[in-house]
């Protein structure tokens, strides 16, 4: 899967609606869920503890919701990517919500679609993405969240 290419930050500003992905499947394993508990000091049970959490509510381990939406940084450049711009930020999100909880083991992948463009004091372009990550097999998807990003101008 590539990304959809746009030459310039203007690009944007015709394409709202355009949907991108899927994204190819990223396993969700136990390594990459005890870093996440390790690097934020969420160590609660339900993602750390493969032993007690077979028998809990989910049958297993599940990632940390916040683990799902950081994901989002790694599948963006597989959705979309902006290039003639000095620099690109991460202005924030909106509208974050956890639908599905990712059980350790499977796998999660994103789509996306360019919901708004404009132009931002005629330096940049500023997007959201409405980024939803699906986990295969699964009716309703782990987390959707409108991403929000800025692009500057050459």
């Amino acid at each position: 899967m590539s990304a959809r290419v746009f030459e310039t930050p203007a690009a944007l500003l015709d394409a709202v609606g355009t949907r991108f992905g899927p994204t190819d499947w990223l396993p969700v394993e136990q390594t990459r869920v005890d870093l996440f508990a390790e690097a934020t000091g969420d160590h609660q049970w339900i993602h750390i503890d493969p032993a007690r959490a077979k028998d809990g509510p989910f049958g297993g381990t599940i990632a940390h919701g916040y683990l799902t939406m950081s994901l989002v940084n790694h599948f963006l450049p597989d959705l979309i990517e902006v290039q003639g711009a000095t620099m690109g930020v991460n202005i924030g999100a909106d509208g974050l919500r956890f639908l599905s909880p990712v059980r350790v083991g499977s796998r999660i992948r994103a789509t996306g679609e360019l919901t708004s463009a404009d132009t931002v004091r005629e330096t940049a372009v500023q997007s959201v993405v409405r980024v939803t990550i699906e986990i295969e097999g699964e009716a309703k998807p782990a987390c959707v969240v409108d991403t929000i990003s800025r692009y500057y101008i050459a």
